[in-house]
């Protein structure tokens, strides 16, 4: 199979793949990047094209990524539907975009992976996964798996309809962990410190947490027992946000509601 990459968008997230992938030994030849308005930081020897009509004649690619916004990909996908006509998997990280859109957007028939990736991509920390079609080889399938890695974690479901719980939970979780340092920042000025010191402390406090979290062979239940101390400060502080209207429900409804737009999203 050519190992060829078409790479439509170089937004964050698809500049974050594109890293990846050069690192993990793709070869920039391998690969051509789609965008309108030229990159001019893109390595050596990966070629640009400003559009579909311009990717260099006889490049033949085992793979499009779409890495576009969702709100223009009916504009651009159906310009790619000569590639899946032709055997191409087509990879997709529009969030909100079905499989079922997609295929017709591309004229039917096509081998299609949706993706729902995640920030932390950017630092090849993130976590991706993916649904395929029927159309989807197990060749692809793997292809596809092995470039996603480059960036971080990879996990796959057969039932399409939890991509919407997918990016509740780390799509949009990014977010919230953002928001609980924010959170954790201004308890702690207002708690006396000087805002700067508060902000260093919750920013280093959750981002040591999570390494200590991927690093560690215990789950979060064992961490965070292991910083409690019975009747100590943890143990207080915990049993506010373990409180029956504490931190649990509160993010229940709030991936709730992501989930619940993802599909009004999808149509």
């Amino acid at each position: 199979m050519s190992r060829g990459i078409l790479l439509v968008g170089c937004g964050k997230m698809g500049s974050a793949l594109l890293t990846g992938w050069l690192r993990q030994g793709v070869a920039a030849s391998d690969i051509v990047v789609v965008e309108p308005n030229p990159v001019s930081d893109l390595p050596a020897g990966i070629r640009q094209a400003a559009s579909a009509d311009a990717v260099p004649a006889g490049f033949s690619p085992a793979l499009v990524m779409l890495a576009v916004k969702p709100q223009i990909m009916d504009a651009v996908a159906p310009a790619y539907a000569a590639y899946a006509g032709k055997g191409a998997c087509i990879l997709s990280i529009a969030a909100g975009k079905t499989i079922a859109t997609l295929n017709r957007l591309l004229g039917g028939g096509a081998a299609i992976v949706r993706a729902m990736p995640n920030t932390p991509a950017a630092v090849g920390a993130g976590i991706t996964v993916c649904c395929a079609n029927a159309g989807v080889t197990a060749e692809q399938r793997a292809f596809c798996g092995d470039l996603l890695a480059a960036v971080g974690e990879v996990a796959w479901v057969e039932d399409e309809s939890l991509i919407d719980a997918v990016t509740a939970v780390s799509g949009s979780g990014p977010a919230y962990v953002f928001w609980l340092a924010e959170c954790l920042a201004a308890a702690g000025e207002k708690a006396g410190l000087a805002a700067d010191l508060a902000a260093r402390l919750a920013s280093a406090t959750v981002s040591g947490s999570g390494l200590l979290m991927r690093q560690s062979t215990d789950g979060p239940t064992q961490l965070r027992k292991n910083v409690t101390s019975p009747n100590g400060t943890t143990q207080a502080a915990l049993d506010v946000l373990m409180a029956p209207d504490g931190l649990a429900p509160l993010m229940e409804r709030a991936v709730a509601a992501a989930a619940r737009r993802s599909k009004e999203l999808a149509g």
